[in-house]
């Protein structure tokens, strides 16, 4: 469902908050949105740009399954296939409501960017994709925080040897770039997602949700033909201070020399709406955490039979993972740790549940570990292993790649067991409609 369709069915069907008081980009937005607990919401009047604002659009798996057309217990299914079997690049087509007005007299600060927190380096775009052609690969779509210098310029942050940052190096430090702000849920997704070298983000999309595209006006790179706002321009060898600005664990991050971007062109929709996300908090992690659930549940395929998998929120949807199984040998369970963690690198815990807990309970998670978890028999601990620099209680020594200590929590049943002891006891289902 693209984006502007997803919002007419949520305001349609009650499910989004028209907000008409005019509000600031300083610090009120974002207090609301969270305020809100990150549903739903539009901004209708901001006293610093006459664009609207919303966000909330994939606070929850049940908006992202809804928007792509499925059932919620679909979405793993639903993004492995699509991880697995992207479509062909998407078409390329003459028009695209993204560029019914175009402006090369450019003005950022005409665009609601907005301060987060007290804390934050300055002004920020959080939700924006970005799209480059790698010399080599081919076009590449991720994410990148933007944080604003000035009227024509951002400072990125480029996270070190990923896509952008390799592509850079390859053309000497110069590279040509498109930001998309106001994108659909598949979008947004595929460009979460960390595809093989030279596989394109854009054809996850497609798989996910028919996606055309159309051509740049002043760069020689193509966007979502129906994304809200395209910002046109370059990344330039000039580096500037990016930060402070929250990370994925909510938790500041530092500052660091970044490339600075000159944006030369904008162009939008006629009436364009500016789509945002918090830092740290749900739509952020969710769009995070989800991808890397696919790669985990294949990679667990491969040893045992695998039924679900969640990457969970308060693990900041990278760091913890819960896998239900349908156990069938006695190392089922171990061999399900092995594999979420080759499935992902940055996971540092990972619980191994039976199929009948249910994986989005952490309260069933939790009575699994109480119940059928030996440490000394059921853990696997994994010392001095590759970490996610987003753990600050992992070695994060500056000059060397993170390391962390992994543990892995088989909570299964033991494989001889009668299941007495180890099986909730259900009361008797009753019609409440019958003594109420």
């Amino acid at each position: 469902m693209k984006f502007r369709r997803l919002l007419k069915q949520l305001d349609m069907e009650g499910k989004l908050t028209r907000i008409s008081e005019a509000v600031s980009t300083e610090y009120e937005l974002a207090g609301i949105i969270d305020a809100l607990e990150e549903k739903p919401v539009l901004f209708e009047n901001v006293k610093e740009s006459n664009i609207p604002v919303v966000a909330g659009l994939v606070s929850s798996k049940d908006l992202i399954a809804k928007s792509l057309n499925v059932e919620k217990q679909q979405l793993l299914y639903k993004l492995a296939d699509a991880i697995r079997k992207p479509l062909p690049s998407p078409n390329v087509v003459e028009k695209g409501e993204c560029q019914q007005v175009i402006d090369n007299n450019v003005n950022l600060t005409k665009l609601p960017i907005m301060r987060y927190a007290e804390k934050d380096g300055g002004r920020y775009v959080a939700s924006a994709i970005v799209i480059i052609r790698d010399p080599e690969f081919g076009r590449n779509m991720c994410f990148h925080r933007l944080m604003l210098l000035d009227e024509k310029r951002f400072v990125a942050r480029i996270v070190e040897n990923r896509g952008t940052d390799t592509a850079l190096r390859k053309s000497k430090g110069e590279l040509e770039i498109a930001i998309c702000i106001g994108n659909s849920t598949a979008v947004l997704l595929a460009a979460s997602t960390s595809l093989p070298k030279g596989v394109d983000e854009l054809g996850m999309s497609n798989a996910l949700e028919r996606t055309e595209l159309v051509k740049c006006k002043t760069v020689d790179l193509e966007v979502p033909r129906n994304c809200e706002i395209v910002l046109e321009g370059r990344v330039t060898k000039e580096k500037a201070p990016e930060g402070p600005f929250l990370d994925l664990t909510g938790i500041l991050d530092k500052v660091r020399l970044q490339p600075v971007i000159e944006i030369s062109c904008i162009t939008h929709r006629e009436k364009p709406i500016y789509q945002t996300i918090l830092a740290g908090r749900r739509e952020h992690k969710l769009l995070m955490g989800m991808p890397r659930e696919p790669a985990i549940f294949t990679e667990a395929n491969k040893v045992c039979e695998c039924k679900d998998v969640y990457v969970t929120v308060g693990g900041c949807s990278w760091l913890h993972a819960v896998l239900q199984i349908r156990k069938k040998k006695a190392d089922d369970g171990k061999k399900a740790i092995k594999a979420a963690f080759a499935g992902h690198k940055s996971l540092k815990h990972c619980v191994i549940v039976d199929d009948d807990i249910n994986i989005y309970d952490p309260n069933e998670v939790e009575w699994a570990i109480a119940t059928r978890f030996q440490a000394d028999k059921d853990a696997i601990i994994l010392p001095n292993q590759r970490g996610s620099s987003l753990d600050p209680s992992g070695d994060l020594t500056e000059g060397k790649k993170a390391t962390t200590c992994k543990m892995g929590l088989d909570a299964t049943i033991p494989f001889k067991s009668t299941g007495k002891g180890f099986t909730k006891e259900r009361y008797r289902e009753v019609d409440l409609s019958n003594f109420l």
